[in-house]
């Protein structure tokens, strides 16, 4: 049976576990009942014999007693008045008691009852006989013996009293003994019937855990690698022993992680080839720009002039989006090289938060800075700077006229944590989650965004051994933090 808690092998489909696992249930519960049938007909024999028998026996022994009581009754009443129709009432009885004897004799199932009914019937035949005698010399007209012959007969008919008395006790014996054999017979068919409901339950609940379990932990596997994909790891290592149905789905996982992971492949060096390729000619239509505005092309007019600024703009923000693009093609490929070195966040996040002053007081933002002293981090300081120009510009970005943008560091143990708060909308709920994917922006995100600034925090402060988090309400804005080991 133990066997058949093993479904760690391929070979059994779902439906066949299923199948087996009922049968094997339906078994346990097929042996209990051919148990429990099996002891009721053990009981059912014990009544039966009871009743049909050792019943009978008891009827057959009252029904003998009266008939020699009557044999005897008869047999006064002739010796007395010789009256023939006593004679015949004597043959009668003496019938009705070999009759009730033989019928005894039949239904007899023990030595010792036999062997009663075999002294009774002796003694019986030797008392008809005596009667048959005293008949005879009535007949002949010979006068009965009296003392001597009265004498015998009452010893005959007293042994044969003593004999059904003692068939009796035999009987009732019997029948006490097979009550008992019942009440043994029901107390252990009630408690092996009870071992086996425990046993066939526990066992139960095993194969069907075990059988769930053969089928739910595949899947939940399966499970975890959908989310996986959903985070962007394509990695085709799902290598599960299960049911070939969720076999065959694992198989159908691993090509399918094989195949987004080539095309995410080619679809991040055709971000860093365009980069590449875009960076060149948007760096010379800028510099071309800032050229003309500088009159060295000649003079412009001032119309001409607006449409050269608004230009050298567009250009810088196309570059900086290549820029970034460019950045998160070599972070993904573990391209990117940092410069690690002792550095005092403090001192970074006055410089990240003097560098967008303007920026704020432009918008009427308030910019608080919260700076705890904390231990020396190693990390690269320009690309920390990233992080926290991308962080704050993200908060102002966000935040309404007449708010505020708060800036903390705080020595935590081991690590430090750096955390940006904003009072401006805020994130639901249901997309905290891909605020740091690549691409995807919350719904209330401005259209001109590229989806790429948080992507690119996210690298860097795992690059940095760290991690980064947001926590937000809707309508009591967010904040943004991360943490790097001191």
């Amino acid at each position: 049976m133990l066997k058949l808690l093993r479904f760690s092998s391929t070979k059994f489909t779902i439906f066949s576990r299923l199948m087996l696992g009922n049968i094997v249930v339906l078994l346990i519960a097929t042996g209990v009942s051919a148990y429990a049938i099996f002891q009721l007909d053990h009981i059912r024999r014990i009544t039966h014999k009871i009743i049909l028998v050792h019943n009978v026996l008891i009827d057959l022994d009252k029904d003998m007693t009266g008939a020699l009581l009557s044999e005897i009754r008869y047999e006064k009443k002739f010796a007395l008045l010789q009256d023939p129709a006593l004679y015949e009432a004597f043959l009668a009885s003496k019938r009705d008691f070999e009759k009730s004897l033989n019928e005894a004799l039949v239904l007899a199932n023990s030595t010792a009852v036999k062997d009663a009914l075999g002294r009774i019937q002796e003694l019986n035949r030797a008392y008809g006989i005596l009667f048959e005698e005293d008949v005879s010399s009535l007949k002949e007209g010979r006068r009965l013996p009296r003392k001597g012959r009265v004498r015998e007969k009452e010893r005959i008919v007293n042994e044969v009293m003593n004999e059904l008395a003692q068939l009796k006790a035999l009987i009732q014996q019997s029948i006490i003994r097979k009550i008992e054999r019942l009440d043994e017979a029901g107390s252990k068919a009630r408690a092996v019937a009870m071992v086996i409901t425990v046993i066939a339950l526990l066992f139960g609940i095993a194969l069907s855990i075990r059988i769930t379990r053969s089928i739910t932990q595949p899947l939940s596997l399966v499970k975890n690698k959908t989310r996986e994909i959903a985070k962007g790891t394509f990695e085709a290592d799902l290598d599960i022993s299960s049911p070939p149905e969720i076999g065959e789905l694992a198989g159908a996982f691993n090509s399918m992680c094989m195949k987004l992971k080539e095309v995410d492949r080619m679809k991040s060096d055709f971000y860093s080839l365009m980069s590449h390729e875009l960076r060149t000619p948007l760096t010379s239509i800028r510099e071309g720009t800032n050229m003309f505005l500088e009159g060295l092309g000649g003079e412009i007019t001032d119309r001409q002039r607006e449409l050269m600024v608004i230009i050298a703009e567009e250009s810088s923000r196309l570059i900086d989006l290549v820029n970034r693009l460019l950045d998160l093609s070599k972070m993904e490929a573990g391209l990117l090289t940092f410069n690690f070195s002792t550095v005092d966040l403090s001192l970074l996040i006055t410089q990240s938060v003097r560098e967008v002053a303007p920026f704020a007081a432009a918008k009427n933002i308030r910019i608080e800075s919260d700076i705890e002293e904390t231990s020396p981090t190693p990390a690269d300081a320009e690309r920390i700077l990233q992080v926290l120009r991308n962080l704050i510009g993200n908060a102002l970005k966000f935040t309404p006229s007449g708010g505020t943008v708060r800036v903390a560091v705080r020595g935590t143990g081991k690590e430090v944590k750096v955390s940006v708060t904003d009072t401006g909308p805020g994130i639901p709920e249901t997309e905290i989650d891909v605020v740091f994917e690549k691409f995807r922006q919350a719904s209330h995100a401005s259209s001109l965004g590229t989806g790429l600034g948080l992507a690119i925090v996210r690298h860097i402060v795992q690059a940095h051994g760290g991690r980064v988090w947001v926590e937000s309400e809707v309508g009591r804005g967010s904040s943004f933090s991360f943490v790097l080991p001191a």
